[in-house]
């Protein structure tokens, strides 16, 4: 019985070893124009894995620059089917972040770092905002000049359209 054991035991060992687990690669491109990306990936002994689905959060998607680190899970065991689960490059993410603090974060140094206290920081070359109405609660402090290419309007006046009573009596024409 003790023999039976030993070798249902080996059986169920060697059957596990032929299952590939878990494991770590080096993304070397990404093709990121179908509905799921694809990357390919150099794994352990030199493999080079081809069109490894690259898997990612609903709502946040990003195109790992070559030499991201990945974490590959093949699926059913066969690395003939795997998908990248996640990727950490630390030569462009953000260090030192708090507890609890999270960034968006590129390869070129933009950022978004949501930090403590309520404070977003955003870091960048140029912020383009699309959007037909902007709300905002609170009071704004600017440094630099702000171009504008329409009418300013503050506590009900024109800045385009306001008059002024003038010096004698009637008032100004509207700025040209």
């Amino acid at each position: 019985m003790k023999l039976i054991r030993q070798q249902i035991g080996q059986m169920i060992d060697n059957a596990g070893n032929a299952i590939r687990q878990v494991f770590r690669g080096k993304i070397n491109l990404t093709k990121s124009a179908d509905k799921i990306q694809k990357v390919q990936v150099s794994a352990l002994a030199d493999e080079t894995l081809q069109d490894v689905e690259l898997m990612q959060q609903f709502g946040f998607t990003s195109h790992p620059p070559s030499g991201t680190e990945a974490l590959i899970i093949p699926i059913g065991g066969k690395t003939s089917h795997s998908v990248v689960v996640a990727t950490e490059n630390g030569q462009f993410r953000v260090k030192a972040l708090k507890t609890g603090e999270v960034a968006i974060y590129d390869q070129s140094g933009s950022s978004i770092v949501l930090k403590q206290g309520k404070v977003i920081d955003i870091n960048c070359t140029t912020l383009n905002i699309t959007a037909p109405t902007i709300n905002i609660k609170g009071n704004i402090t600017q440094k630099g000049s702000i171009t504008n290419n329409g009418d300013v309007t503050s506590s009900g006046v024109s800045l385009v359209g306001h008059t002024h009573t003038g010096d004698s009596g009637g008032t100004t024409s509207p700025p040209n």
